[in-house]
């Protein structure tokens, strides 16, 4: 069992550090900004105060420490979708990491974007309100398409730290 959370850690992590080098390489190549993680933590931070959906997310008043909200709910939904991946597809996949079981799971974790995150923060359903919804819904599923290969490549390194440390 604790091969699995260890493994489930190691992978969700590994995957959100894949997308986010892919946003980085996206603004490189063309210019396009990554994700605002502030504005995630900023959308986070209002939900106690009850406010879930918002006209637009960067008018909203700043909330205090909503970049590091942000960007832990980023790593921790990374972990997240790694342990929905596994319990999925079986703890046997971590034995033997398979492509399709990952990026299944990574595109279908497009769903939250599209149908929670972006009406909540303004963009409407499916980034509808964005300036140009089809080059974000685009965008969206490159980066989930992204961090669905990188749950693979990350069961892969895991398996070998794992294995390697014998733990």
């Amino acid at each position: 069992m604790t091969n699995i959370v260890q493994s489930v850690i190691l992978i969700g992590i590994g995957a959100t550090l894949v997308i986010d080098a892919w946003g980085i390489l996206r603004r490189a190549l063309f210019g396009i900004a990554p994700p605002s993680y502030a504005l995630v933590g900023r959308w986070l931070g209002h939900m106690p105060k009850g406010r879930f959906r918002h006209d637009s997310i960067a008018a909203a008043p700043a909330i205090r420490g909503e970049a590091a909200l942000g960007w832990s709910f980023h790593y921790l939904t990374g972990i997240a979708y790694a342990g929905l991946l596994v319990a999925l597809a079986g703890p046997a996949w971590l034995e033997r990491p398979a492509p399709l079981p990952a990026l299944a799971v990574g595109l279908g974790t497009v769903v939250a974007p599209f149908f929670l995150m972006q009406p909540g923060m303004g963009a409407g359903i499916a980034a509808s309100r964005s300036p140009n919804p089809s080059s974000a819904r685009l965008h969206s599923l490159l980066m989930h398409a992204f961090f669905g290969l990188g749950l693979y490549l990350a069961a892969l390194a895991a398996r070998l730290l794992i294995l390697s440390t014998g733990a």
